[in-house]
């Protein structure tokens, strides 16, 4: 919010294609053996001689990507007029040691470690950021920022890193290679899904739409929260549930997790509907508001949940080669969609354009996923949830209709008071949840 308000959507536009420029570099130094560590260490085997492959095999390919990048540094032309090239360099030298630990803390399943290291990395970049703006280093700042928080975020995990560089065979890079061969071409695919609308915005249109579309898109991600922090806790298990055969328990955390991400999801999706549009109006200005794309992404979230686990599972659980068919589709009709909605539609056609690939991206998944395990839905769970979010946003709709918004603090108020009225309903329609919430509250205690 400080930065939309403070240097603009232009600026935030050029780091946000630093950004995206970042994550497919990344891939290229990454070349798939990132996911094979994580999958090799998971299943117990040799945990050491893996990592210290895959540390030496990133190594060669940072080395590799760095040089092509000095080599034909003429052709970014957008990075080197924003003066981003230098510190996308600097950071694919961090990103070496960040994603070496990364990986090994991932694979070993400490994600509580891993999780904090995370958040302290982000709270780190935004402090840095915050800081290198207010003295006026705009998207310089906005990139050192960002390069901070990934080397703290390492340092910090390496206090509890107990991986050990030992030697390691030729054996132990193929069965790296088996892998990463099929984890390279799905994170490729999955990384051009993810960055493809960035860039071809920035292609057809300019710097500032792309800041627009990147902060309305942040602004819908904290619908997908649960999602993302489950993730990282279910795929080292469910690698490993599937290499000994535990297909119940796949399957009751596939159900359980479903349900769990909704329990976020549904609301906020029902609260930015109705407040959305001033939400983004009080926070990072007028320049910032698009209510049908904001409606548009929110729907994105909602099918971000169910193609996420399915594919998350799709991986654990190895099999890479039908997953990267359903990747393939995926990219072509995402490319294809973009190049013919964003010159007519604008950011709105980026928008229609995720929905449309993720809709299919999931429902492609699903139908793999189904033919190995049992999908089961909490139905009596998620009919809770929706009788909860529709009373809520009777509570809140009501509220707008009464109360103008002419302030952030009369706009913030139906947030907590949605929240608080959600909350109370979904714990008393559904005694299930809450008795599984009570448990883990104990359990913590």
């Amino acid at each position: 919010m400080y930065f939309a308000r403070t240097v603009g959507a232009d600026v935030l536009g050029a780091y946000f294609l630093f950004i995206a420029y970042f994550g497919i570099i990344s891939l290229m130094t990454d070349g798939g053996f990132g996911g094979a560590a994580v999958k090799r260490i998971s299943e117990g085997k040799e945990p050491d001689a893996y990592f210290s492959a895959f540390v030496v095999l990133r190594s060669v390919f940072v080395t590799l990507v760095i040089t092509a990048l000095l080599a034909f540094r003429s052709y970014f032309v957008n990075l080197n007029s924003a003066g981003t090239f230098t510190w996308l360099l600097v950071a694919l030298v961090v990103s070496l040691l960040h994603g070496a630990v990364s990986s090994g803390m991932a694979g070993c399943g400490k994600i509580g470690i891993s999780s904090t290291a995370g958040f302290i990395n982000n709270v780190s970049r935004i402090f840095i950021q915050v800081i290198a703006v207010f003295l006026g280093y705009g998207v310089a700042g906005l990139a050192g920022g960002f390069v901070g928080g990934l080397l703290v975020g390492a340092i910090v995990q390496l206090r509890f890193f107990d991986l050990r560089f030992v030697h390691f065979g030729w054996r132990h890079l193929k069965s790296l290679s088996s892998f990463s061969f099929w984890s390279f071409l799905i994170s490729g695919g999955s990384l051009v899904f993810m960055n493809s609308d960035t860039v071809m915005i920035g292609y057809f249109l300019n710097n500032a739409d792309v800041g627009v579309y990147r902060v309305i898109f942040q602004f819908t991600v904290l619908a997908a929260f649960t999602t993302t922090a489950l993730r990282s806790t279910l795929w080292p298990r469910v690698s490993r549930w599937d290499k000994i055969g535990e297909t119940r328990l796949i399957e009751e955390s596939l159900t359980h997790a479903l349900t769990y991400s909704l329990i976020l999801a549904a609301p906020l999706f029902v609260g930015g509907a109705l407040l959305g549009d001033k939400l983004l109006y009080f926070f990072y200005g007028a320049d910032f508001v698009n209510y049908t794309t904001l409606m548009i992404l929110f729907s994105v979230q909602i099918v971000n949940i169910f193609q996420y686990f399915f594919t998350t599972y799709l991986s654990a659980m190895n099999q890479l080669k039908e997953l990267f068919k359903i990747t393939v589709v995926a990219v072509v009709a995402n490319i294809a969609l973009n190049a013919a909605l964003i010159p007519v539609i604008g950011i709105s056609g980026a928008a229609v354009a995720t929905l449309v690939t993720m809709s299919l991206n999931a429902v492609l998944a699903r139908r793999v996923l189904a033919r190995m395990i049992t999908l089961r839905a909490e139905r009596s769970s998620l009919l809770n949830i929706l009788k909860a979010s529709v009373v809520m946003g009777a509570v809140v709709g009501v509220y707008r209709l009464v109360v103008p918004l002419s302030s952030v603090w009369l706009a913030l108020v139906p947030v907590v008071l949605g929240g608080a009225v959600y909350g109370v309903l979904i714990l008393k329609f559904d005694r299930k949840i809450y008795d599984e919430l009570k448990g883990i509250y104990e359990t913590k205690k």
